[in-house]
């Protein structure tokens, strides 16, 4: 098989962070020629409001090796790196975010990890520099995602890390209305390590994630990865008629005692009420499956194009 004439390729989205891109491509190509001068640095701009696309542009004017890839709208980080692995063609790919807090320095010991064997290096970020709040946020949102998906999710390892090309190929070929990359490397599998990377401040701007949008990505990778909800719908299903059939001998016994002065009153609410609950519930968690059912059906893109540059 041919080797590639790009050896190195960086992916990132960009997202609202106009002030971020210029210092973001100084680094990464002041540490990447250490490595390789047959690199490419792919910036997917994900539909921001700021001047992020246009920086973009300029820099792409200065570095043929710079390319850039505009969305037609906001998609979602995972979606705008699914468009930037589908342009990279490097043998080894790195995604890493561009807000810095990934360190472009770090590059360098993911790649020499993966020389030693492995296909996939994840970065590990032992002491993360956010604020306590988000830390504490982010492992319970990891700690509930992992139990109602069914996946083991490490809370320090996000989306750096260095992968081959032969792990990008079939990842690509996933078909799924969902894009959440650290659960599509999950899936494919291949050798995989980790090591420590020390992770760095944001230097300007703010996440874009907040409580909502996670817990929508939550909703979304639970529905799209996982039939545990369902299999939690038939324990508690099971649960409930053996509380109800313990109830009715309760109910039983109290009336054959005569302590009861209105039979079927006070039991037949409580039954009607609760269950009624326990339907709807029951019919709204097989709906949200039946609608990505019907997402996955129309097949609809994951992201839409509008520019390139230096394609």
């Amino acid at each position: 098989m041919e080797k590639p004439s790009i050896y190195l390729s960086i992916v990132s989205p960009v997202y609202q962070s106009e002030i971020l891109v210029d210092e973001l491509v100084a680094r990464l190509c002041s540490n990447l020629a250490s490595i390789t001068d047959q690199f490419e640095i792919i910036l997917i701009e994900d539909g921001g409001r700021d001047g992020s696309w246009e920086k973009i542009v300029e820099n792409c004017s200065k570095d043929k090796r710079i390319k850039g890839i505009q969305l037609s709208r906001n998609f979602g980080q995972h979606s705008a790196i699914a468009a930037g692995l589908e342009a990279a063609a490097g043998e080894w790919i790195v995604v890493m975010d561009c807000d810095l807090q990934d360190r472009p320095e770090e590059i360098g010991s993911l790649y020499r990890k993966a020389k030693e064997g492995y296909d996939i290096v994840l970065a590990q970020r032992v002491k993360r520099r956010d604020t306590k709040h988000k830390q504490i946020f982010s492992n319970f949102f990891y700690r509930v995602l992992s139990f109602l998906s069914g996946i083991k999710y490490d809370s320090t390892i996000a989306n750096f890390g260095i992968y081959h090309q032969k792990v990008i190929d079939p990842l690509l070929q996933i078909q799924s209305t969902v894009q959440y990359f650290p659960t599509m490397v999950n899936w494919v599998g291949f050798k995989k390590a980790t090591i420590p990377v020390e992770h760095a401040e944001r230097p300007g701007g703010k996440s874009s994630y907040n409580f909502r949008k996670k817990c929508s990505l939550a909703l979304n990778i639970m529905l799209a990865y996982s039939d545990k909800p369902l299999k939690l719908i038939v324990i508690f299903g099971i649960s409930i008629s053996l509380m109800a059939f313990m109830f009715a001998i309760f109910i039983a016994y109290k009336a054959l005692q005569g302590t009861i002065s209105v039979l079927g009153y006070s039991s037949l609410i409580i039954s009607v009420s609760f269950f009624s609950g326990v339907i709807i519930s029951i019919l709204g968690v097989l709906g949200l499956y039946i609608g990505k059912i019907f997402q996955s059906i129309k097949a609809k893109p994951t992201y839409l194009i509008r520019k390139k540059v230096n394609e």
